[in-house]
């Protein structure tokens, strides 16, 4: 799971005052790779985008963003986070649209240590043949990634709002055709509303 710390670095140069923004996260060593892509294009795409820079330890995960803006530093953040979580870096950097966003459920929640139910969990999130998680992706409009420990879900708040109840409810156990016509009723009124 990523860890995070911020802070704002305050440098004095010529009687103005700059303040620089910063945020550390770890993201587990089979992601660092992604994150870096090949000859850097992944990290360099992510600092255009959000106009930070990103420095990042293959040795240990860590990865450190720095920015003028807050919001450039959360945004860069986000994506390194969705990367993390197990999302192809295409799909990440939808979070730089303003009407995306990431949530993340953490499975042992449901688990209480238990490593036979917490496979047996992620399992109910995937389903045979991964037919959970494609389906839940269909009917909300989101893109949901389950990897190690958690499931991360992308897209915009309402839908997201969806997929995450759906998830909790098998994380309780609630039968899979259940949650599926739950989902098609709750999208149909969304989509009334709008």
């Amino acid at each position: 799971m990523a860890e995070e710390k911020g802070c704002i670095k305050r440098f004095s140069s010529n009687r103005r005052i700059l303040t620089m923004y910063h945020e550390e996260l770890k993201i587990p060593l089979e992601r660092v790779a992604i994150l870096i892509g090949k000859k850097g294009s992944i990290k360099s795409k992510i600092q255009k985008a959000t106009n930070t820079k990103i420095k990042v330890s293959s040795r240990d995960g860590l990865v450190e963003i720095d920015g003028k803006e807050s919001l450039n530093v959360y945004d860069a953040r986000q994506i390194i986070h969705a990367i993390s979580r197990g999302f192809n870096p295409e799909i990440a950097m939808l979070l730089e649209k303003e009407d995306n966003i990431l949530e993340i459920i953490d499975i042992q929640d449901f688990a209480r240590k238990s490593k036979a139910k917490l496979t047996r969990l992620r399992g109910r999130c995937i389903g045979n043949n991964g037919k959970a998680r494609k389906l839940i992706e269909q009917i909300t409009m989101t893109d949901v990634s389950v990897y190690g420990k958690t499931v991360a879900i992308i897209g915009m708040v309402e839908n997201v709002g969806l997929a995450r109840k759906a998830f909790e409810s098998l994380l309780q156990g609630s039968k899979h055709g259940n949650i599926y016509k739950w989902l098609e009723k709750s999208r149909s009124k969304l989509k009334m509303r709008i």
